[in-house]
């Protein structure tokens, strides 16, 4: 198994050059594609769990469904996927490089660590969006969290890292690694963490409103560091009005969360378009003035005023 490094050179041709992340399934890297002279992410699996016989398989397996299910999704608002190689030798995956801050960044860098209405209701129309592809395409995510949402410079919105996608047409709904918990438990549906078969795209609209309660309040919607009275909490607990924070935002978007936050996938929207059209009355005012600025201010917390359309409209 090739070993990674700054400077490795995978394939005669994706060049890595600096660690960007690092997680169970391995690294995710800074790395210049030498053949078309352009800055690419370069994801690799980790080597001691291909070391292993009995995860080795598993980790192939899971890996080649990354890169199989995200390179089938081709919008605004998903990572591109360029290429990919898994073969006994090499195991990567790469794809476009983003430049911006990832909302748990973007949460960091926040004095009061929220957003204003007009901005959450674009990040989360563009995450519909992009959403909507993914279930078009017969896949759930699974794990999407502040750290899998990345905004870029100019205020588009990306969702990051396939690594748990759920082919609708697969029969076990726990599709997960040794190490690694089911989805994001910070975000995780009722019925991910009870594995109920099937899953659907509604799993990842409960994730949608746990983000939303995330970036309007500060915290996630169930704030506690204790792993089982956080699952607890999302199996039974009622979900918190934003209000309850004291935060004040309108009333249909606060029913709308509550919706989105249902225990019950049936009593949530129906798919990731209605949710988009229900956060329409919240989002930024358009700006007709932008589209004739030489350059858009280099500002990741500004929002996309024209967020891109869901699919199918």
């Amino acid at each position: 198994m090739q070993k990674f490094a700054s400077g490795v050179v995978l394939r005669d041709r994706y060049q890595l050059r600096s660690v960007l992340g690092r997680g169970v399934m391995g690294q995710v890297w800074q790395g210049c594609d030498l053949d078309l002279d352009r800055p690419v992410a370069v994801k690799t699996v980790a080597a001691e769990l291909l070391a292993v016989p009995q995860s080795r398989k598993e980790a192939l397996a899971r890996f080649q469904r990354e890169a199989r299910a995200a390179a089938r999704l081709d919008h605004p608002n998903i990572t591109t996927v360029f290429d990919a190689s898994i073969t006994d030798d090499t195991c990567c995956l790469v794809m476009e490089l983003i430049e911006g801050a990832t909302l748990e960044h973007l949460f960091d860098q926040q004095e009061d660590e929220r957003f204003d209405v007009p901005t959450a209701a674009a990040v989360a129309a563009q995450l519909c969006a992009g959403l909507s592809a993914v279930h078009a395409a017969g896949l759930v995510h699974r794990d999407l969290k502040t750290q899998n949402v990345m905004v870029r410079r100019d205020g588009v919105v990306k969702i990051l890292d396939f690594g748990l996608v759920k082919l609708l047409s697969d029969t076990d709904p726990r599709l997960t690694m040794t190490g690694e918990g089911i989805g994001n438990i910070l975000c995780a549906s009722p019925e991910l963490l009870a594995a109920r078969d099937p899953l659907d795209g509604r799993s990842d609209l409960y994730a949608v409103g746990c983000l939303l309660h995330h970036m309007l309040t500060g915290s996630a919607p169930f704030a506690t560091d204790q792993p089982a009275l956080l699952a607890s909490h999302h199996l039974g607990s009622a979900p918190p009005l934003v209000s309850d924070t004291g935060v004040r935002v309108p009333g249909g978007l606060q029913d709308l969360m509550t919706a989105l936050l249902a225990k019950r996938p049936e009593d949530r929207p129906a798919s990731a378009a209605e949710v988009y059209a229900a956060l329409a009355p919240y989002l930024p005012a358009p700006a007709p003035e932008t589209a004739v600025r030489r350059s858009l201010p280099e500002d990741p917390r500004r929002p996309f005023v024209v967020p891109q359309g869901p699919k199918p409209v």
